[in-house]
């Protein structure tokens, strides 16, 4: 788990149109809301469909968040996107024992064999959440509870509020994803 006493810096990695940007986003408003400090932006070249982003989040509990640059050695990276595990370095400046947070199939073996184990790992098949619970392939809130489940940065019931305002009559749906990944997600420490 990462400390709830100081700064918490996620990475989020994913492709235009998955909801990366957006799950920075409602994450950062989740936590403001309960009174931390928190930043959440985007980083991409030519917006386009399909194409790799990055979002960045910022949270701390009890100081002003005053750094406006992009992280470069994340205490968390979260991969939306399984393939560009083939055509991006996700763990660039990832923190010793830092968290890898991935939408896959696969098991710890097989993403131990491809990235080592200095990282501790949480895995989640966001996609087949998402299919099954939203019906479409966008696991931006499947992600978000991934993320929760190995990093407790927030109370996962103070995303209910941002995830209504954000999808209105879907909210629901939204929430049930993201719970049934925070579930379903797998930790190795």
């Amino acid at each position: 788990m990462v400390s709830n006493t100081g700064l918490v810096e996620i990475r989020w990695h994913g492709r235009g149109g998955q909801g990366s940007v957006t799950s920075a986003e409602l994450l950062a408003k989740a936590a403001i809301d309960e009174g931390k400090y928190a930043q959440a932006f985007p980083a991409f070249g030519p917006e386009r469909r399909g194409a790799p982003l990055i979002a960045f989040d910022r949270v701390d509990p009890q100081n002003p968040i005053l750094i406006r640059a992009e992280i470069r050695q994340p205490d968390v990276v979260v991969v939306c996107d399984p393939t560009l595990l083939r055509v991006v370095k996700v763990t660039a400046g990832l923190k010793n024992k830092g968290w890898l947070i991935i939408n896959t199939k696969k098991d710890f073996p097989e993403i131990e064999k491809a990235f080592g184990s200095n990282w501790k790992l949480a895995l989640v098949d966001a996609t087949s959440i998402a299919r099954e619970v939203l019906g479409v392939l966008i696991v931006n809130t499947a992600m978000l509870g991934a993320v929760l489940k190995a990093v407790p940065v927030i109370d996962p019931k103070s995303l209910y509020a941002p995830i209504e305002e954000r999808f209105g009559r879907l909210a629901d749906r939204n929430y049930a994803a993201m719970e049934k990944a925070f579930h379903e997600c797998r930790i190795k420490e």
